[in-house]
């Protein structure tokens, strides 16, 4: 690779920092440093350990200083909605809450007295989710006023790790647009919402869009790391990354499948009308002004607690397996139901469910586990369908993308529950899309466009239909 950069993609288990760059019209990933991520308890709430993460992107960095050529950029995603607030000083004032955290529990129904929930969803396009950020500053303000009172400066994960490795302080926009405060039209802070709420406008950044670069290495960690590069900003949210790497995205709904399913289209336009808002769809920004209109469905959350409450003596891919020995009789389960946002115990709130439900509990494992991806698969359905009955057109093609499109029995659940054709892949697909920020930015791809076929060329996709899986060329 003549040219490469760095795509640093932390999601809620785990990060890793791939370089990627062209080589032969292909683009080439090479996975550098993968590390942990998990919420931890600090002062009385769920958190994350943002310093720690901050020391493995820095450790990542460093094991590139051993290469004969050197990365010329870095890109970081992550997780939307979360964020830090600074004072004076440019020092934490609180730590990195997770969107876990109950502190937001009434907080949405309060806001909403506030300000329309008609009018709020008319003038940002967000969906209403407990966790938004808006809830969780409308949190603070309620529990620990003194502190916004001290609060200078905002900044959401991936722009204060920017901060950190910059000293530049900015808000980019696909990250932004998640907080519930960034106005869908003018893709701006919106200063009306911001004051109604008595929050401190002056606090929120400059809106900065993907392929912007933000600056070089500070001067010490240049050092620290032996070479210094480019930051630039990619789309930041790592569903907005991951949408980048999706092959085909003409009449194609795609899944973003990983700890949360994110099923929707691209668009060019925001779609703010009522029945968009009654069915709680959401349009996120993306990369070059379009819009991600999708859903967040609970995802593989599900599984990833059921395998830990297994004390991680199974397998994804074990549980998969004992999934397919299981015969009909699946209760039916809204995957989406906040009690399983954060359960003390997924396996036994699954159970509880089905026994309030007056539904056939499952024990055991494969039990447990096909309730999961049945019920995922069906709740995928009902999303199609609402975003069918939306558009007023039918979507023939569903495009799978991220750590869950290696799921192939959930992959197959889809087609069938569906009736649709599924292309699983690409994998990476979040790394993909960061690097392809990048890449437009140093003009070594022109466009979107054109990054899609070079992905098209790049990359494995698996086809699924109807009872049949094949391997498309």
């Amino acid at each position: 690779m003549k040219t490469y950069c760095l795509s640093v993609d932390i999601g809620a288990s785990s990060g890793r920092v791939i370089a990627g760059g062209l080589e032969n019209g292909k683009l080439e990933l090479v996975e550098v440093h993968r590390f942990g991520n998990q919420i931890i308890e600090k002062n009385n709430h769920f958190c994350w350990d943002i310093e720690s993460l901050f020391q493995e992107i820095i450790k990542g960095i460093k094991k590139c200083s051993a290469f004969d050529e050197k990365p010329v950029s870095i890109g970081i995603d992550t997780w939307g909605v979360d964020f830090v607030l600074l004072d004076g000083n440019d020092q934490l004032l609180t730590d990195a809450i997770a969107y876990r955290d109950p502190r937001t529990d009434g907080i949405m129904e309060e806001v909403t007295e506030i300000f329309m929930k008609e009018r709020l969803y008319l003038e940002t396009g967000i969906q209403f989710q407990k966790f938004n950020s808006i809830y969780q500053l409308a949190a603070l303000k309620k529990q620990n006023p003194e502190v916004l009172e001290k609060a200078k400066t905002f900044l959401m994960i991936p722009d204060y790790l920017n901060f950190l490795l910059t000293g530049v302080k900015a808000n980019e926009y696909t990250n932004a647009t998640t907080t519930q405060l960034i106005n869908a039209f003018t893709r701006n802070w919106d200063k009306e919402i911001i004051d109604r709420l008595g929050l401190n406008f002056e606090m929120f950044q400059e809106v900065m869009m993907p392929k912007t670069v933000l600056g070089n290495l500070k001067e010490e960690l240049a050092e620290e790391c032996g070479f210094d590069m480019n930051v630039v900003l990619p789309a930041t949210h790592d569903t907005g990354s991951a949408v980048l790497s999706v092959p085909q995205s003409e009449d194609t709904i795609y899944i973003s499948s990983g700890t949360w399913s994110l099923i929707g289209v691209e668009n060019y336009f925001p779609i703010c009308v009522t029945k968009a808002l009654d069915y709680n769809f959401t349009n996120e920004g993306g990369m070059d002004y379009q819009f991600r209109f999708l859903k967040n469905i609970m995802g593989l959350w599900m599984i990833q607690e059921v395998k830990r409450n297994y004390g991680n003596r199974y397998s994804f891919a074990d549980l998969v397996e004992m999934s397919k020995g299981v015969n009909g009789g699946t209760a039916i389960v809204n995957v989406d139901d906040e009690r399983f946002l954060k359960p003390e115990n997924m396996i036994e709130e699954i159970q509880k469910y089905c026994m309030e439900t007056n539904q056939q509990v499952p024990v055991e494992p494969g039990e447990i586990a096909n309730c999961v991806f049945e019920n995922l698969a069906a709740s995928y359905k009902n999303a199609i369908a609402e975003i069918e009955d939306i558009f007023e057109k039918e979507f023939h093609t569903i495009n799978v993308i991220g750590g869950g499109s290696q799921n192939e029995l959930l992959n197959q659940l889809i087609a069938d529950t569906t009736n649709k054709e599924v292309f699983a892949g690409p994998v990476e697909a979040t790394a993909i899309g960061n690097l392809i920020a990048q890449l437009i930015a140093l003009g070594e791809i022109s466009d979107i466009a054109e990054a899609r076929s070079i992905v098209k060329q790049s990359f494995e996709v698996k086809k699924f239909t109807r009872s049949t899986v094949n391997l498309q060329d």
